[in-house]
């Protein structure tokens, strides 16, 4: 069991910490001791029910912040994103303020003090609650767009409704079918190292299978926070990795 999240008051996103923080008497741990063996620091999230979408999003830019064609690229794929919500029946006013600001934020990070910049803006609320709910309406367009591939892999009335409820809505948890969409939307890689479950180890979960993450989430008791990896971690360990690239089925509090 790793320590309950400790933030500053009105603090989202925390600052580098050393990842032993997160231990406290479990430090002896096998768990504890594999993950700081493959990772250095850790970035508290705040768990608000927007962590995964917050830590997704601010862990994409901090790992391309020194790289100007990737941000270039990144913010040429958001402004694409907006005929996804189009075509998902999204009126261009309920999107286009959010997709102003996380275009915004993203220009930002192209200039001097890119560090400074990106932890202030994503510990502005307004500003990291707009980029969280653009997020949240491109997962959402996702999943309406390919309604055949996720129909059957939401438990609410219809694949709208649950959309609507537990996609769009803030502070709403979100559900593995959720993190497989927005991958999918972005065309982003994800790795999340769960501590969940009986086993000693830890599970490693890539999204999508076979690919090259770009960032390196922690998720535990239904929350994620950001993990920065010791240089070797170049590939994710394969040993332990229980990948479930098409098992969209299975909801993230209990399979994280």
């Amino acid at each position: 069991m790793l320590l309950p999240e400790k933030m500053e008051a009105g603090t989202l996103v925390s600052d580098i910490e050393d990842v032993s923080v997160l231990f406290g008497q479990q430090q002896h741990s096998s768990k504890c001791q594999e993950l700081s063996g493959l990772f250095s620091f850790v970035r508290r999230v705040r768990g608000d029910g927007n962590c995964f979408y917050r830590a997704f999003c601010f862990a994409y830019l901090e790992s391309i912040l020194h790289n100007v064609k990737a941000l270039q690229r990144f913010k040429e794929k958001i402004i694409t994103t907006s005929e996804h919500l189009s075509s998902a029946g999204f009126d261009q006013s309920s999107f286009q303020l959010h997709l102003n600001t996380i275009l915004n934020v993203i220009e930002h990070c192209e200039g001097s003090k890119r560090e400074d910049i990106l932890l202030r803006f994503f510990n502005d609320h307004v500003t990291s609650d707009s980029v969280v709910q653009y997020l949240r309406l491109l997962t959402s367009a996702h999943l309406q767009n390919h309604a055949d591939d996720f129909c059957n892999f939401v438990e609410a009335p219809s694949l709208q409704v649950y959309c609507h409820q537990e996609v769009e809505a803030m502070g709403m948890e979100c559900d593995h079918v959720d993190i497989l969409a927005l991958t999918q939307a972005l065309d982003i890689c994800i790795h999340i190292v769960s501590m969940g479950g009986e086993d000693e180890q830890l599970v490693h979960h890539v999204i999508p299978d076979g690919a090259e993450p770009a960032m390196h989430l922690l998720h535990h008791v239904s929350h994620f926070s950001i993990l920065g990896p010791r240089p070797p971690l170049l590939n994710v360990p394969s040993q332990q990795s229980q990948t479930r690239s098409t098992g969209i089925a299975f909801h993230s509090e209990s399979t994280f």
